[in-house]
């Protein structure tokens, strides 16, 4: 601005009794400014513990539940750092720099689960966040072949060999936050197994299901639900044959099995919807289908809670209890 054409009215000296009352007004509408920036409408804050001090109310941002077999997604933003607590031990949980962080909670949890979290000046704030009990329903799968059911030891010892090595690729923990943008279905069909079901093959029970199989034809393209880094691939697992991990970031990966074809490789970057292989029916598979399963390192949690509009049939397979 040119002062020379706009010259500085002389200032004149407010009443006492106005400047007073501007002042009061002053300090009453502060706090109910900062309030309102400090409390935005979100989903409730979870119950802090007794005992420890507390920063200000905006410290976390952490839904009150989540459900068996989902992914706790939260922020708590100004910590320096934050540890999920167990009676066995503190286990540390990747913060985003905006605070954001996420934590599985398995089929079988029963929580709470308790989270704390560390500020740069000492104070630290313990939650509690509850898990909701879900329904789990069982299925009974004959015709498999007793081999694979009940694998004899060199078999066996192989199983375990694979395995191992499929856990190795699991503990990667990556600053990348490609699951921040949301899951899309890796195909669309029906909805032939869900998360959670416990499985009798031939009359023997085994593990639970670890995610959603969705019954298409051999050679079915497979997308990525969301963009990351391919961390492992191979064609010929004994159990799941073609497989392949794709990593999110934060320790969460997606995991496909039984694929007819593999079109990347480990080390590859993918983005959302890019075709990682062909659905098959390769390893303990009785027919053609596409294995979704996702694990927070090594938790098993549901694809479907993740996706923006969970299949129907999948919902009714395993609903929250009532």
């Amino acid at each position: 601005m040119d002062m020379t054409e706009h010259p500085r009215r002389p200032c004149r000296a407010p009443a006492a009794g106005r400047n007073k009352q501007s002042r009061l007004g002053l300090h009453l509408l502060l706090p109910l400014a900062v309030l309102s920036w400090q409390l935005p409408a979100s989903e409730p804050l979870a119950a802090p513990v007794a005992g420890h001090a507390l920063p200000t109310p905006a410290a976390v941002d952490v839904p009150t539940s989540v459900a068996q077999g989902g992914l706790l997604q939260a922020h708590a933003p100004g910590a320096t750092s934050l540890q999920l607590l167990s009676a066995a031990a503190a286990t540390s949980v990747r913060l985003a720099p905006d605070g954001g962080f996420v934590v599985g909670v398995g089929r079988d949890d029963a929580g709470p689960l308790r989270l704390r979290a560390v500020y740069g000046d000492g104070t630290t704030r313990d939650l509690s966040v509850a898990v909701k009990p879900r329904a789990w329903r069982f299925e009974k799968i004959e015709g498999v072949p007793e081999a694979t059911v009940n694998p004899p030891p060199e078999i066996a010892a192989r199983i375990a060999r694979e395995q191992a090595d499929v856990a190795a690729a699991r503990v990667r923990d990556d600053a990348r936050e490609d699951y921040a943008a949301g899951f899309d279905w890796p195909v669309h069909g029906r909805v032939s197994g869900v998360y959670g079901s416990q499985r009798i093959y031939n009359g023997t029970p085994k593990s639970p299901h670890s995610g959603l199989d969705v019954a298409v034809p051999t050679g079915t393209p497979i997308h990525a639900p969301a963009a990351g880094i391919v961390i492992f691939a191979r064609p010929d697992l004994y159990l799941t044959g073609g497989t392949v991990l794709v990593d999110h970031g934060h320790g969460l990966s997606s995991n496909f099995l039984h694929m007819s074809r593999i079109d990347v490789q480990v080390g590859q970057r993918v983005e959302k919807g890019a075709v990682l292989g062909l659905v098959g029916m390769t390893g303990r598979a009785t027919g053609p289908h596409m294995h979704w399963g996702m694990n927070w390192f090594s938790t098993r949690i549901d694809p479907a809670l993740l996706l923006p509009r969970p299949d129907p049939a999948a919902e009714a397979a395993a609903a929250p209890l009532q």
